[in-house]
């Protein structure tokens, strides 16, 4: 299969986002940069971000959702090995929801693109002339 480069661009942005959340789990807590926004939030936000990107890079978006999903919570079991960090299963579910939450928006998105593009093309066509 011969990737374009928009899809090449995806899948490596994609590998860069899950590396810095792999990263940002495993590191010590006062090297890893926090928003402000609460725990929770943070790994909503973060989860959803990098499903989004891997589900656009992907043909499959719910091979991607349920591979990220075991990730979150095998990187949360593994905050157990770090010496600052507990293993936490409500941040387990924060980051599951952010998975899910954009698998499903991604999904829905490819799925009702060819009927809006469709219906906006077949639109009457002053309904899209600008008036100054």
């Amino acid at each position: 299969m011969v990737l374009d480069s928009r899809a090449r661009l995806a899948c490596l942005a994609g590998a860069i986002s899950l590396a810095s959340v792999v990263m940002a789990t495993l590191l010590p807590t006062d090297l890893v940069p926090r928003t402000g926004l609460g725990w929770k939030t943070e790994h909503f936000l973060v989860y959803f971000a990098t499903t989004t990107v891997l589900c656009i890079a992907s043909a499959r978006p719910y091979i991607v959702a349920i591979s990220l999903i075991v990730v979150s919570a095998f990187l949360e079991t593994l905050q157990g090995i770090t010496p600052d960090r507990i293993p936490d299963f409500t941040a387990a579910l924060s980051g599951a929801a952010g998975v899910i939450s954009a698998a499903a928006l991604v999904q829905l998105f490819r799925r009702w693109w060819p009927i809006l593009k469709s219906a906006v093309s077949t639109a009457h066509p002053r309904l899209f002339i600008r008036q100054n």
